[in-house]
């Protein structure tokens, strides 16, 4: 099981955080599409980086179109030297529409477009024939030498799709190489929502499970000192009181039977009360949504809910810092030697 990081940090930073982290022997990093474009972070990473795998996690596709990601992410693998990953993401409707100004209709067969779009593009730029491109919501039909990259010697970058949903969900595992499960996630929506699916998916396509990669963002709530850990218990509580206020999230809701949960956060939201909305979210939702204690606790439970059912896993930490994401890789890879 792999074990990624996060690069939530300004560009600059990044610069300074990179080498370090890859140097205490984290496997991948990402950058988070939130007050910045995360292809600029991973950019910085990769020139100050030799061995992770560097990601998206996740860029707002719809924000963008197949021609845009094509580009970006072939000069992303060359500047990395074959370790990016595009990791892509919906969003929802409201930022699609209010906050990108951008289209939104059929959004999991909008992804599954706009993957076989991307590919479609690369395949062209590899093999020299026309691009010729005709879907639903993309079209591609011009693409003339000036504009057209060389064949690459690397492999063409990966490709994950995250969902919370059944339907987006079977799409990544159709098209997409890997599957990021979103951090509002448990061990029983899992099984009652993303593997079902997950399944669908991999049926249409007649791939197996061991064709897709499964990376979980698990919120964890941690810190090495007593104060730290409260801020950030505080900061998981309003996270996943967030998410119980967004519809799309629902489905995760309807599994533990908590979806009475939504209406009142939703309203909430909408008034701005936003500590409210995190006191309502009582100890049982907080553990049964996050992993929560010193570095060593927090990595046992980490290591229980997902050894042997992800590839790789990203601890979401809310205040990160280096000292503390050393320290709990450290404990992670020490509980992992012991299961």
């Amino acid at each position: 099981m792999k074990i990624d990081t996060s690069l939530m940090f300004d560009p600059v930073k990044i610069a300074e955080i990179a080498p370090e982290l890859e140097k205490a022997g984290f496997d991948g990093a990402y950058a988070f599409e939130g007050q910045s474009d995360p292809f600029i972070g991973i950019s910085v990473a990769a020139m100050k980086s030799q061995r992770m795998d560097l990601m998206t996690s996740i860029a707002v596709a719809f924000a963008r179109n197949p021609m845009s990601l094509a580009y970006l992410a072939n000069d992303l693998q060359q500047l990395s030297q074959g370790r990016f990953i595009l990791g892509l993401g919906s969003q929802v409707k409201a930022h699609i529409e209010r906050r990108y100004s951008m289209p939104w209709s059929k959004p999991a067969a909008r992804m599954r477009e706009m993957v076989q779009a991307i590919r479609a593009i690369w395949h062209s730029w590899d093999s020299g024939e026309r691009l010729n491109f005709k879907g639903e919501f993309y079209q591609h039909s011009l693409m003339s030498p000036t504009f057209s990259p060389a064949a690459s010697e690397l492999p063409r970058p990966k490709i994950f799709v995250a969902g919370v949903g059944p339907r987006m969900t079977e799409v990544a595992a159709e098209v997409a190489d890997g599957y990021f499960i979103h951090p509002f996630h448990s061990t029983t929506s899992i099984d009652a929502i993303s593997m079902p699916a997950l399944q669908r998916g991999l049926d249409k396509a007649d791939k197996s499970m061991a064709d897709l990669e499964l990376s979980a963002q698990v919120i964890t709530a941690t810190g090495l000192s007593d104060e730290a850990l409260q801020a950030a218990i505080f900061s998981a509580r309003s996270q996943i009181a967030f998410y119980a206020s967004t519809p799309a999230y629902l489905p995760v809701l309807e599994a533990h039977g908590w979806e009475g949960l939504q209406p009142e956060m939703t309203a909430l939201s909408k008034a701005g009360k936003w500590a409210e909305m995190a006191a309502k979210i009582n100890d049982e939702v907080l553990t049964t949504f996050a992993v929560v204690g010193k570095p060593d606790e927090v990595a046992a439970q980490l290591v229980q809910r997902c050894h042997g059912l992800f590839d790789r896993i990203s601890p979401v930490v809310y205040a990160p810092d280096t000292e503390l994401l050393i320290a709990l890789l450290s404990s992670i890879k020490s509980t992992l030697a012991k299961a």
